[in-house]
């Protein structure tokens, strides 16, 4: 990639501290020749459990029983997708709650050059154990906060 490409990818992605390269794939293609949508979701889906595991957020649930669920899911289509190419699809997490956060992600294709897909979803801290929505643990407000602020989770 030219250097000139690699620096407005990371323009586009520089507000969101988890950014993973993701290639599509001929299979995802449906017959009107483009990424079919709900595949977007699946690159939310791999960015949100690279944030998870950048924070240890599931090393925690798998001790606790205390972890993630999504609440609700959205996205916005910006450009149709096609084999090949490439993406980079960052996540980022905000409005923290009491039991709650907000994640955005943004999906860039390399042979747009663009911006393709933006979405968020509401993610609900939930009790595996119990059955039940769980209050957020401060630890892992704390390591969001600091990936959020200083890219170190």
């Amino acid at each position: 990639m030219e250097r000139s490409a690699k620096m407005v990818f990371q323009d586009l992605l520089k507000e969101y501290p988890v950014v993973i390269p993701i290639s599509v794939a001929w299979g995802e293609m449906d017959a009107f020749g483009h990424v079919n949508n709900i595949i977007y979701f699946r690159y939310f889906e791999s960015a949100r459990l690279a944030y998870f595991e950048r924070i240890q957020m599931l090393a925690y649930m798998q001790e606790v029983g205390v972890g993630p669920i999504v609440a609700s899911l959205q996205c916005r289509f910006r450009a149709p997708l096609t084999y090949p190419d490439t993406l980079s699809v960052g996540t980022r997490a905000h409005s923290l709650e009491a039991d709650r956060f907000m994640m955005d992600y943004c999906v860039v294709s390399h042979k747009l050059g663009k911006v393709a897909a933006e979405g968020s979803g509401l993610v609900v801290m939930y009790d595996y154990k119990a059955l039940t929505k769980a209050p957020m643990p401060d630890l892992l407000r704390e390591r969001i906060n600091a990936l959020q602020n200083n890219g170190v989770g």
